[in-house]
């Protein structure tokens, strides 16, 4: 059984954070809702307690059952939950005189305490919280102070319980790493052996296990996630896994073929589909955002469905939900709406009678990388930016027509083959054309033109929660406008988008 860390979520925007960082130790943790976790059994080595938007004063304050945790296995609360552990424990919290915010440093450390081993006295940390713990329970003692806070950590005597009022997890902690390395590695004695290789082991192992000889589909869709997904069964199944790569006609110009000959090249049983004009002939005339991703989504289940039936007695649908995916789904604000539904085949298990597996639900995106480069997967597939669900139908604003996605395509290629060339794509995120329902006058040799402005878009992130905008070099982007405007017949004026998420998104529909 692996050995795990649990971290109970109380809201906090940082509680992601969180599990990467233990997972950069190579140790296991997973997330769960402070009012919805299972009870720790022997492969629980310890608990930690995250932050919260909450105050531990509100009437409706989150509080966690900790009678089977506390005092019975090492716990750790950060923040909210530090504050938790004084004010439900007999001790006080009260509103700071000033809110409690950014960089700190702790003056004073126990250095004989576990949880600040090899750690520096006056070490940076960062705060963020409106309260502060104002008298400790019996039996609690102060390890850590910063100037304006006194009890910036404690533990309780006679017992693996520690408190800390400041983020271990963020960079502006310098030390933060190595606090969680004590705790986990130290404290909680929890193995540090979970790495992308034993991951992809233990999990071709588990498939083979659960599947013996059973069939099973998978939508591919040519990014890192369902692909990964895909290598991982074809180890543990071999040619009891097929797969399906439909083309919807919303590709990058040659994307189908490529990507195809990628699969082809693994080894992998791909059936690839050619549907675009199932595809484009519903989205003709199409310009609301939402009806455009309806009507992809409904085709994409009806073309995938009539290729999965022709598949004789599968049993299983796999898919490419990753951990972000899961954690939303049971988040401590409930449900969500919706999962990535483009990105899953949302109703088909129920409709065709079949189980779901999901090879990569316990992974962060940056993991199922890791995990595809120890399966020896292309850098063609491996190094892919992000792509859009509903592909090119929502780079194209307004209304969807074959002359106007066949402008895009070409506009597309150039930018992202020129990415390439110049050795750009790797230092970006995520990067394409969007072609404006807009035309503007231009001059063209002796003519006056009035045709149409796209957009160039190219952004860093690591998750694509938040982004920045690409400072590519102004030579670069100079020579890519010519050669749009050059080459593309329809297009006059070629602009760059330097906004960053928040407040714009990185799609524009």
């Amino acid at each position: 059984m692996q050995d795990k860390i649990l971290i109970l979520d109380f809201g906090s925007q940082y509680t992601q954070l969180i599990a990467r960082r233990i997972r950069e130790l190579n140790a296991y943790c997973e997330i769960y809702p402070f009012n919805h976790f299972p009870v720790p059994d022997s492969s629980v080595k310890g608990v930690i307690l995250s932050g919260s938007p909450s105050s531990v004063r509100d009437k409706d304050a989150p509080v966690p059952q900790l009678g089977k945790i506390k005092g019975h296995i090492p716990l750790l609360g950060v923040c909210y939950g530090a504050q938790y552990l004084v004010q439900g424990f007999g001790g006080e919290v009260m509103p700071s005189s000033t809110r409690e915010y950014g960089r700190a440093n702790l003056i004073t450390i126990d250095k004989s305490d576990l949880l600040f081993k090899n750690i520096t006295p006056g070490t940076q940390v960062w705060m963020s919280h409106g309260d502060t713990i104002t008298k400790l329970p019996e039996n609690y003692e102060i390890t850590g102070s910063t100037t304006d806070v006194k009890t910036g950590a404690f533990h309780i005597k006679g017992e693996e319980t520690w408190g800390i009022q400041f983020h271990p997890e963020v960079y502006h902690t310098t030390e933060g790493k190595q606090m969680l390395s004590n705790f986990v590695g130290d404290i909680c004695r929890c193995a540090m052996n979970w790495t992308p290789g034993s991951f992809a082991e233990s999990t071709v192992a588990g498939l083979k296990e659960k599947l013996g000889n059973d069939k099973v589909i998978l939508g591919l869709s040519g990014g890192v996630d369902s692909s990964v997904a895909a290598a991982l069964l074809y180890r543990a199944i071999g040619k009891n896994l097929t797969c399906i790569f439909v083309d919807n006609g919303l590709l990058r110009k040659n994307e189908f073929s490529k990507v195809m000959d990628s699969y082809l090249g693994l080894g992998l049983n791909v059936i690839g589909v050619d549907a675009g004009d199932k595809f484009l002939d519903k989205l003709e005339g199409v310009s609301d955002p939402e009806k455009k991703r309806k009507i992809i989504g409904k085709v994409f289940i009806e073309v995938f469905e009539e290729e999965a039936r022709k598949v004789k007695d599968v049993k299983w649908l796999a898919q490419g939900t990753i951990y972000p995916d899961v954690i939303e789904s049971v988040s401590v604000n409930g449900p969500s709406a919706t999962i990535k539904s483009h990105h899953n085949v949302g109703g088909l298990p129920d409709k065709m009678h079949l189980k779901v597996i999901e090879p990569l639900r316990l992974l962060f995106k940056d993991e199922v990388r890791k995990v595809g480069a120890t399966l020896a997967l292309p850098d063609f597939i491996l190094k892919r930016h992000p792509f859009p669900g509903p592909g090119l139908a929502i780079r194209l604003l307004g209304k969807i027509s074959r002359e106007k996605l066949a402008i895009l395509k070409e506009a597309d290629e150039i930018f992202i083959e020129g990415l390439k060339k110049h050795g750009l794509y790797d230092k970006v995120w995520q990067a394409g054309v969007i072609l404006l329902p807009v035309q503007s006058v231009g001059v063209m040799g002796d003519e006056r033109t009035y045709e149409s402005t796209v957009v160039l878009r190219a952004v860093n992130s690591t998750d694509g929660m938040t982004a920045d905008w690409s400072q590519l070099p102004h030579e670069f982007l100079g020579m890519i406008s010519s050669e749009i405007i050059n080459k593309v017949k329809g297009i006059n004026r070629v602009v760059y988008d330097i906004s960053s998420k928040p407040p714009s998104t990185i799609e524009w529909e």
